[in-house]
């Protein structure tokens, strides 16, 4: 049975959480593979919406067991307030698990993403100030606390303890910061450990169980291809691997479980944060796709960046992650618009990228060479089918596939669960 791997294919907000919600009823794990509370998804069921930060999508499906993989770094005080807040809804969460060895977001990761970004000024990174970047690098540097830690309070305090005798030297002496004291850190996560331990579990042996049983896994990644730290704009990126490479690693999946990977690609294009968009809009037409999309960041609350389609990096995400298929959301909000343009191509100093250009100078200076394409009056939010778009809405639709070099296998029309066209199955 398949085990299908959800990326984005811009740089995140893509409508993850919708296409995640929509394979639902089909699906029996929904796994959480890397990043942390510095990203969000958005679900809408009926009158009902949904933030969801942490948890997978999946924790909305009755019957469906959400998993937070290893890949995956955990806030435990943020994790229970989103749980919390879910049960006061009504929403089960009895059914999710948690990889022992994910790690586990620190009062003094939170500090140090702060002030490291106030010490930037001008050449900071936008980082949600959510720890997450410290984080994974106290993981690769072998200081990590791990969620199996909460149970051994000895181990616990050691590691602590081990972290803050070099992050306090660096608080104090070089940003003239107080140092963090280790008891209460220990005593806070602690107390954490009652509460996760239903929860805690073996997750890579459970789902390559649940796989060799004929279940079905969904492997969904937070933010997008363009912010993967080996693949996307950086510096400009997150600190964990969002492309489906990332999905085997953050799971304990090997590669050859994997059978799908999905893009999830906007009919236009966002970013939050700093960095480089060559399609980016600074004037009325930005405004109307912020304002029709309401393109503002579910976990940060910061306005997106808004531009039009970019078929470069849509090419880009499809080779990097080996994409078989493409879920375009938000095509509704392009509704009303005589001319749309796409950017087919870049304009380095004068010389044409069918691609990504190589370097991150290029991609600076990179310029947007358009394609316009006519636009479509009509309210598509009710369509079930391709055949229901307007003519030029099924153009938009086959140009993008054309372009990217991706079947389009659904189409969202709008927020809510059944306002998407699925050309065929994704499962």
């Amino acid at each position: 049975m398949p085990a299908i791997v959800l990326v984005g294919a811009q740089w995140g907000d893509e409508g993850k959480g919708k296409a995640t919600d929509l394979l639902g009823g089909a699906v029996d794990y929904v796994v959480r593979y890397q990043g942390g509370n510095n990203a969000g998804h958005t679900v809408v069921i009926g009158d009902e919406r949904y933030a969801l930060h942490t948890l997978p999508s999946g924790i909305l499906t009755p019957g469906c067991t959400a998993v937070i993989g290893n890949g995956v770094v955990i806030n435990p005080a943020v994790l229970f307030d989103e749980i919390d807040a879910l049960i006061a809804r009504g929403v089960d969460p009895s059914q999710l698990l948690i990889s022992a060895n994910a790690h586990l977001i620190m009062p003094y990761h939170q500090t140090i993403d702060k002030v490291t970004e106030r010490f930037l000024g001008k050449n900071r990174i936008g980082t949600t100030g959510r720890g997450i970047g410290p984080t994974y690098a106290d993981k690769v540097n072998r200081l990590g606390v791990r969620v199996q830690d909460v149970f051994d309070p000895k181990i616990l305090r050691q590691k602590v303890e081990g972290a803050l005798e070099q992050k306090n030297q660096l608080l104090v002496k070089v940003y003239n910061r107080r140092a963090i004291a280790v008891d209460a850190i220990v005593e806070e996560y602690v107390g954490y450990a009652e509460r996760l331990r239903p929860h805690v579990a073996d997750t890579a042996r459970v789902l390559n169980e649940a796989v060799d049983a004929g279940k079905v896994v969904l492997l969904e990644g937070s933010q997008g291809t363009l912010l993967d730290l080996d693949h996307g704009t950086y510096p400009f990126v997150t600190s964990s691997n969002p492309t489906a490479g990332g999905a085997c690693a953050g799971s304990g999946l090997g590669p050859t479980k994997i059978t799908s990977v999905v893009g999830i690609l906007k009919a236009y294009t966002t970013r939050v944060g700093s960095g480089p968009f060559p399609t980016e809009l600074h004037d009325q037409w930005g405004e109307h796709l912020r304002k029709a999309g309401r393109e503002v960041g579910v976990t940060t609350g910061r306005n997106r960046r808004c531009g039009w389609f970019d078929a470069v990096i849509a090419r880009y995400a499809a080779r990097v992650n080996g994409l078989t298929d493409l879920f375009l959301t938000k095509l509704d909000v392009l509704s009303g618009m005589e001319r749309i343009p796409i950017c087919v191509a870049y304009d380095v100093d004068g010389v044409r990228h069918d691609d990504m250009p190589m370097t991150q100078t290029d991609f600076h200076h990179a310029r947007p060479i358009y394609e316009d394409l006519d636009g479509w009056s009509e309210d598509i939010t009710s369509a079930k089918s391709l055949d229901d778009l307007p003519p030029a809405a099924r153009h938009y639709v086959a140009r993008t596939e054309e372009m990217s070099g991706v079947r389009v296998s659904a189409v969202g029309v709008g927020p809510a669960r059944n306002q998407t066209i699925e050309v065929r199955s994704l499962v």
